[in-house]
């Protein structure tokens, strides 16, 4: 049973998926002959001399997307190598083609591929042709090998690729990582299940133009070609239902691969708003890299290029968790994609924000909590923000009580000393963009941008909720962003909770949004061995993983499952055994209790 209780010790970590192996089953296929080899060199060689290849093509990347919270990993040497997924009539055909027109990148779809070899004759078309008549999927060694081959042709190196819907499961993905083909960004165009399914059920087919309309979004001109349209035998609501679910399993356990490298895309909007962001997006790329072949950028040393490596490996989760004093790349990992969440909710208009991080060294539950961590990760929100312009009140709770009663929690003992002590930068940030104050309606000023709240929390007897609305009711609308809060009531010395208003301080406790939360997960009432990971990083969904140990010295994390909400203890022990959630049996005793309190 898992640890989950919000009081209890809890960290994070990630990637898993469910059994591999269930997800990669399908039904039984042809052998291939032992006289076929496809190796990529073959492959490369064969397809190298087809004449189904031609044009296609390009351009860049960078260290660090400006503005966007998104880390883009690459080589100042190499053109721009992008991967783009999307469900079937999310518009990935369409924006495919406006990527290709603006940035000339090689496009490359294995469906093209297949065709392609098919139509010219080749062995491996007619190899793969075998497949296609009997109903089975072409086996992903023939696929993985045709895109590797493709992507190595001259025009793809030297312009760059967009690798349209590949990799489409897990197995593949960690075949193309075995391979060392990696995008510098993975973009997902996400579209809500109802609008997919109108889209296809709505879509009519062409003949004669092969011109794809819509009965509604996209009639056709006129009623000649109206007459003759046909639509596709698969394009009934209960295929298309069974499509989304295949794409959504696999999708999952294809993200767990490039996590750190990737890019939701709302998908649902106009063509046009939609390749407005994703244009951005690259050209952002674009012009970082024109920047550091001018040396206006400052690339890699040695030191930075191992750094990168070592995230690479990680598969965006870092691994070794329990292993304290935490390293450098580590911490800067978490303090990044805490910022990424946080800048995307505040620019989103979110107003009320909380982190809620719980890695050994920010976890006041556990002997190797360190207040140093926990500062390191406010400054780098309050720098990142003073940056672009904002005026930063960095806020510590004062003492609570009275007289001889008068106190603070003890994780936060001398925190405002250290805030007050701690290096802001040598361009002035500290007094000028940012400053330190207390929590309550008497520290908002007219000249605050937005405020960072040091892990509010209540103590035994005193509660800092009235100070704290009273300082949100002063914000207005201005962010208020809450870093670890603790806000649950707290008994008195008496043992007795206090109850007058306790309501109402709860549903105020509960207004804050979730921007970001990153839990490790242990067995009941221990703290090793670390069993898996949750994380949330605004907007999307939780992500549940599973900590998988590969051979002695090494681990990874796979992803399980996603959740549109926070899931309760008993989903996640669900989750970990294998249960569907239709069928999982609810928990009973001490931890059903528990659960219907998460």
């Amino acid at each position: 049973m898992l640890n989950y209780s919000p009081t209890a010790t809890q960290c994070c970590n990630f990637p898993l998926t469910p059994t591999l192996s269930s997800l990669s089953k399908s039904s039984p296929s042809p052998q291939l002959p032992h006289s076929l080899s496809f190796s990529s060199a073959l492959l490369t060689q064969q397809l190298a001399s087809s004449h189904v290849y031609a044009n296609t093509n390009t351009n860049v990347k960078s260290k660090l997307l400006n503005n966007s919270g998104l880390k883009i990993m690459c080589s100042k040497s190499e053109p721009l190598k992008v991967m783009i997924s999307g469900a079937p009539a999310s518009g990935k055909g369409t924006q495919c083609e406006m990527i290709v027109q603006k940035f000339g990148l090689v496009h490359v779809s294995t469906g093209d591929l297949l065709r392609a070899e098919v139509s010219a004759g080749t062995e491996i078309g007619n190899k793969a042709k075998e497949y296609m008549n009997s109903g089975s999927l072409v086996p992903d060694e023939i696929v993985t090998a045709m895109v590797t081959a493709r992507l190595s042709i001259k025009d793809a190196q030297e312009k760059g690729w967009l690798l349209d819907g590949y990799p489409r499961s897990f197995v593949q993905a960690e075949s193309l990582e075995k391979l060392n083909i990696r995008p510098d960004v993975y973009i997902m165009l996400d579209v809500p299940d109802d609008i997919l399914i109108d889209r296809c059920v709505g879509r009519r087919l062409d003949p004669v133009t092969g011109r794809i309309y819509h009965i509604n979004n996209f009639p056709p001109e006129d009623d000649e070609i109206k007459a003759r349209l046909i639509a596709r035998p698969d394009d009934t609501e209960e295929k298309v239902k069974s499509r989304l679910q295949i794409y959504k399993q696999n999708a999952e356990t294809v993200l767990s691969t490039y996590l750190n490298i990737s890019m939701k895309i709302d998908g649902n909007r106009p063509k046009g708003v939609v390749f407005k962001e994703i244009d951005s997006l690259l050209s952002r790329v674009q012009k970082d890299k024109e920047a550091s072949k001018s040396g206006k950028l400052a690339v890699s040393d040695s030191h930075s290029d191992d750094k990168s490596s070592k995230k690479k490996n990680w598969r965006g989760i870092p691994t070794r968790l329990n292993n304290i004093p935490h390293s450098r790349e580590i911490r800067e990992y978490f303090y990044d994609d805490v910022l990424q969440a946080t800048q995307r909710a505040i620019n989103d208009g979110k107003t009320r924000i909380k982190v809620e991080i719980n890695i050994p060294e920010l976890n006041p539950e556990m002997d190797v909590y360190r207040i140093g961590t926990l500062m390191e990760l406010v400054r780098v929100l309050a720098l990142s923000f003073a940056d672009d312009g904002k005026r930063i009140k960095v806020c510590v709770q004062g003492s609570m009580g009275e007289g001889a009663l008068a106190g603070m929690p003890l994780q936060l003992a001398g925190t405002r000393k250290i805030l007050e002590f701690m290096d802001w930068g040598d361009y002035g940030a500290r007094d000028t963009f940012i400053k330190i104050g207390s929590i309550g309606g008497k520290e908002v000023d007219e000249q605050d941008d937005m405020y960072i709240l040091v892990a509010p929390q209540n103590a035994v007897g005193n509660c800092i909720i009235d100070d704290l609305r009273a300082m949100t009711n002063a914000a207005g609308h201005r962010p208020v962003i809450l870093v670890n809060p603790r806000l649950k009531d707290l008994p008195a010395s008496s043992g007795v909770m206090q109850t007058m208003g306790r309501e109402k301080r709860l549903e105020y406790a509960a207004s804050f949004d979730i921007c970001y939360c990153f839990r490790l997960l242990y067995y009941a009432g221990t703290q090793y061995p670390i069993m898996g990971a949750l994380r949330m990083s605004y907007p999307y969904e939780y992500e549940l993983y599973k900590r998988v140990d590969e051979s002695p010295g090494k681990e990874k994390y796979v992803i399980l499952s996603t959740f549109a909400k926070r899931p309760t203890g008993e989903e996640i022990n669900d989750a970990f055994e294998g249960k569907t959630r239709n069928d999982a049996k609810r928990a009973t005793g001490i931890w059903g209790f528990l659960s219907g309190i998460l």
